[in-house]
């Protein structure tokens, strides 16, 4: 069980990770929305492939167009946040009830 307990432990850690740095991206993503950067630079390029596919299906979804103003950002960041409260908490708890 010690070795279960470590196992679920780590994958919150790595989720909880991975959930943090995707948030950023988020942020940054909408950030630069504001602005006019170069369409053609490898880091705005990333940027666009990491975040659109999810605006996407968020857009299709939900309407999130306020007058002008694209909100969609802000719904995935609080669904990361809610996965961060909910996966992530209830993972480091199943591996405290193991060990």
């Amino acid at each position: 069980m010690f070795l279960l307990s470590n196992f679920v432990s780590a994958l919150a850690f790595v989720l909880h990770q991975a959930l943090n740095i995707y948030m950023w991206i988020v942020i940054i993503s909408a950030l630069l929305s504001w602005v006019n950067p170069d369409p053609y630079n490898p880091i705005i390029r990333f940027l666009r492939t990491a975040t659109e596919p999810v605006f996407y299906q968020i857009r299709k979804r939900l309407p999130v167009n306020f007058g002008g103003l694209d909100i969609s950002p802000v719904v995935v960041i609080l669904a990361i946040m809610f996965l961060q409260r909910f996966v992530v908490v209830s993972l480091y708890g199943l591996a405290r009830s193991l060990s």
